[in-house]
């Protein structure tokens, strides 16, 4: 099988607690050095270790600094692209201070040592790099894509975002605006409204429920900002990633410099599972909104990675509503009966938030008929199981078109770090296709039966929708 280096050089895009009580702010920052002559570090004697795999080889080491790293060389194209990640995202908001970690990441490339918000934009332009960083609900996450040859300057603005960011009253009370226009704006989005029925019903007291208010927002300040940030981005809960034209040496000094500064640890609770019921509410929930058409969401329990359920309910999930036109919700609900211009399902492997879910737009009329023919489809899921011509198609759409989510070095750095925060091991991306490989149909339909069940799913519905049996 070819490795990732003969693909990836087909494109070379540019891209990427509960501090109940928060901590009071840092001392004096430095300033940062953003010297573009930045001295190239001095070669390192790293243990590395390689994992030559069939689909990509991962340069695996722990730098002088203690930080992991897993590293993919791909010397064709002269970019480097760095993932940063930190366990714990937006579920670490203290209570009352919900969008915090929002405000950390909206600040981090708005000015840092001795640059303000434009001194820190016009580097980043000068130095042909992007930067920027972003707050899951469960992790805290950065990323950087720059040229090799300004690697070490890249990566020391970048160490000055990391230790001495601003935060300065200009862009922070900008956040602050748009994020309370934003309030506004999702009273009328149906999907907002469509997720705040599905937690308020579902897992009403779990942090994932939790949203930003204009309370919360009015008790946010650069003072929290900073103590927060430093809550969250500590060496212990750091992981890297790196793809690009760079060697372990050369990569190993640049990110001890960027990290040195972090605080070794913080007490930010790690999330804890969702779990759903086994029974849904036998009714949709209704939420009134005045347009002509309805959203509707479904969603239910499943599986996690470690579960032998789990690769044949992600296969069977194709022909399901994972396919597009080759799956069955489209092929009867859109083509068929012509009651929507598209509908899909997925399952979330997320280790806390188990659930199989999807949904679509129908008209208001149709609404109640939507909701029978998505239970209709996975009744007969569990009667009829699948084709082998459909499972089949399936398993060749889902081996085949996996290398297209590694067309550039951000891209790979990006689906490496996620097996990295999933805990998948380092050999996954050889396993992966494997395991879809060996599903069978009796393990695909034994998944339906066991997992799509109508009586498993919760509805919810955005609009006015019509033709539901409660009405």
């Amino acid at each position: 099988m070819l490795k990732l280096r003969l693909i990836s050089g087909a494109a070379a895009a540019v891209f990427l607690a509960a501090c109940a009580t928060p901590a009071p702010p840092p001392e004096a920052a430095p300033e940062a050095s953003l010297d573009a002559e930045a001295e190239t570090p001095a070669a390192l004697a790293l243990d590395v270790s390689v994992y030559d795999g069939d689909f990509v080889d991962i340069q695996e080491f722990t730098t002088p600094g203690g930080v992991s790293v897993w590293l993919v060389s791909e010397p064709s194209i002269p970019i480097v692209s760095v993932q940063m990640a930190w366990r714990g995202g937006s579920v670490a908001d203290p209570e009352g201070l919900e969008g915090l970690g929002q405000a950390v990441v909206y600040g981090m490339n708005e000015g840092a040592g001795d640059l303000d918000s434009l001194g820190f934009q016009t580097a980043m332009e000068d130095l042909n790099m992007s930067f920027g960083c972003s707050n899951g609900s469960e992790w805290t996450s950065c990323s950087a894509t720059m040229l090799s040859d300004n690697a070490a300057a890249s990566m020391a603005l970048v160490a000055s975002a990391l230790t001495a960011p601003r935060y300065d009253p200009g862009p922070f009370e900008r956040f602050v605006r748009e994020q309370e226009v934003s309030l506004k704006t999702r009273e009328t989005s149906a999907g907002y409204l469509a997720w705040r029925a599905q937690s308020q019903a579902l897992y009403p007291d779990h942090p994932f429920a939790r949203e930003v208010s204009a309370q919360s927002l009015a008790a946010l300040t650069p003072e929290l900002a900073r103590a927060h940030k430093d809550a969250l981005m500590t060496k212990d809960r750091l992981l890297v990633t790196a793809v690009g034209a760079i060697s372990p040496e050369d990569l190993a000094p640049l990110i001890d410099a960027a990290i040195a500064d972090l605080p070794e640890t913080s007490d930010v609770p790690a999330a804890t599972p969702v779990t759903l019921p086994e029974i849904a509410a036998a009714e949709p929930v209704v939420v009134p909104l005045p347009q002509p058409q309805s959203l509707v969401r479904f969603i239910g329990p499943a599986m996690d990675r470690s579960n032998p359920d789990f690769f044949p309910a992600f296969v069977l999930n194709y022909t399901f509503g994972g396919g597009g036109f080759e799956s069955r919700l489209v092929k009867t609900l859109r083509v068929d009966k012509g009651l929507t211009y598209g509908i899909s399902s997925s399952i979330d492997p997320d280790p806390n938030f188990n659930v199989w879910s999807g949904g679509g737009q129908t008209k208001n009329e149709s609404a109640g008929e939507f909701i029978t023919g998505i239970r209709d489809e996975m009744q007969k899921f569990i009667e009829g199981g699948v084709t082998e011509a459909e499972l089949s198609d399936a398993k060749a759409y889902l081996i085949g078109s996996y290398p297209l989510g590694f067309d550039s070095n951000a891209k790979i750095a990006g689906n490496i770090m996620s097996v990295r925060q999933d805990e998948l091991g380092i050999d996954y991306f050889d396993r992966r296709n494997a395991l879809i490989d060996a599903v069978t149909l009796e393990d695909v339909n034994a998944a339906a039966a066991k997992y799509l069940a109508p009586d498993r799913f919760s509805f919810f519905v955005v609009g006015e929708p019509e033709g539901l049996s409660a009405e």
